[in-house]
C-alpha cells in the first residue's frame, strides 16, 4: 500500500519527468516524433508547482493564495523560472513590482491557458473540491490560486479538473475511469465537454489532438493530459504519445505525468531517467518536508 508520501513524490517528480521529456518537443506538429533528450531540463510547468509546494510547507499546509503568490514573485526574482507564458509573465513581474494577487492575473480570451492547471497538483493533497461539507470553500481557494496568474473561467475549470484527476490517482482508484468519473461534474466548461466526447466515444490521444488541439488552451491541454494517463501505459511510451499530439506537450505530458505519479509511486517512474533529472534531489526534498506536515 502506498502511502502520502510516496504518492506525492512520485506527482512531483512524474510530472518534472513529463516536462524535461517532452519540453523539446514543445510547439511541435501533430505526429511529430519522440527521441528521448540528453538532458532533462524543467521549465516554468515544475518550477511553479515546486514554488507552490515552498509555500504550503511555510504556511505549515494552508494553502493561502497570499503566501503562494509570494513565492512566485521570490522565485521570479531570483530567476528560478523558465518559458513562462505571457498571461503567468504578467502576472509574475507585476508582483514583483508590488502587486495584489488577486489583480495581476490576466483576463480575456487569452487568459483561458492552462497556467493554473499546470502548477495545481499538489493542492489535490490538501483540497477535496468535491466534499459534502467543505467541497464549496475548497472550490473558492483552488479558483484564487488560478486566478493569481488567470482570470478565465476555463482556466479555472482546468486546475480543478487536473486537482480531482490527481485526486482520484491518488486514492488507488483504477486511472482508466478517470474520464467517465470527471464527465459529469461541475462546472459547465469545454473541458468537461471534451471529457464527455472521450468517454462517449473513446478516442486515442493522436485522434484527440486531430479533433481538438492540444494547444496551450486548459480546455484542450487538462482533458488531453487525463486522456494520457487513463491510458495507463509504461511512463516514457506515454509520454511520446504526448510529444506525437504537438503543440503544448511540456505540459500536458507534465500533468500526465503528475496522475501517473500520483498513482504508481516513485516506483512507477523509471528510476535511470530520474538520476538524470535536473533537481531530481530537490524535488524528493521538498516532497517529503510537504509530505510530513500534511501527515502531522
Amino acid at each position: 500500500m502506498l502511502d502520502l508520501r510516496d504518492r506525492l513524490t512520485g506527482c512531483l517528480l512524474g510530472g518534472a519527468l513529463g516536462d524535461a521529456l517532452a519540453g523539446p518537443f514543445e510547439n511541435g506538429p501533430l505526429g511529430q516524433k519522440f527521441v528521448q533528450p540528453a538532458d532533462l531540463w524543467l521549465s516554468d510547468d515544475t518550477q511553479l508547482t515546486l514554488a507552490t509546494c515552498e509555500a504550503l510547507i511555510a504556511s505549515g499546509g494552508k494553502v493561502e493564495p497570499v503566501t503562494i503568490a509570494a513565492a512566485f514573485a521570490r522565485w521570479y526574482g531570483e530567476r528560478r523560472v523558465r518559458g513562462v507564458g505571457a498571461s503567468t509573465m504578467k502576472a509574475l513581474r507585476e508582483l514583483e513590482l508590488g502587486g495584489h494577487w488577486a489583480l495581476v492575473g490576466a483576463a480575456g480570451e487569452r487568459s483561458a491557458g492552462n497556467g493554473a492547471a499546470m502548477r495545481a497538483a499538489p493542492l489535490a493533497f490538501l483540497l477535496a473540491p468535491d466534499d459534502p461539507v467543505r467541497g464549496e470553500a475548497d472550490r473558492r481557494v483552488l479558483r484564487d490560486v488560478s486566478r493569481i496568474t488567470h482570470h478565465h473561467e476555463e482556466a479555472v475549470a482546468g486546475a480543478l479538473f487536473l486537482v480531482r484527476a490527481v485526486r482520484h490517482a491518488a486514492a488507488g482508484r483504477p486511472l482508466a475511469e478517470l474520464p467517465a468519473t470527471l464527465a459529469d461534474l461541475s462546472p459547465d466548461c469545454v473541458a468537461r465537454d471534451r471529457l464527455r466526447a472521450i468517454r462517449d466515444k473513446p478516442m486515442t490521444m493522436q485522434a484527440f489532438a486531430e479533433r481538438f488541439g492540444a494547444s496551450g488552451w486548459a480546455a484542450d491541454s487538462v482533458p488531453l493530459a487525463i486522456l494520457a494517463a487513463a491510458a495507463d501505459e509504461e511512463f516514457v511510451e506515454t509520454i511520446a504519445r504526448v510529444v506525437e499530439c504537438g503543440g503544448d506537450t511540456d505540459t500536458v505530458a507534465s500533468m500526465c505525468g503528475q496522475i501517473l505519479g500520483a498513482s504508481s509511486g516513485v516506483a512507477g517512474l523509471p528510476a535511470l531517467l530520474l538520476e538524470r533529472l535536473e533537481a531530481a534531489t530537490e524535488i524528493r526534498a521538498v516532497a517529503a518536508e510537504l509530505a510530513a506536515i500534511l501527515s502531522g
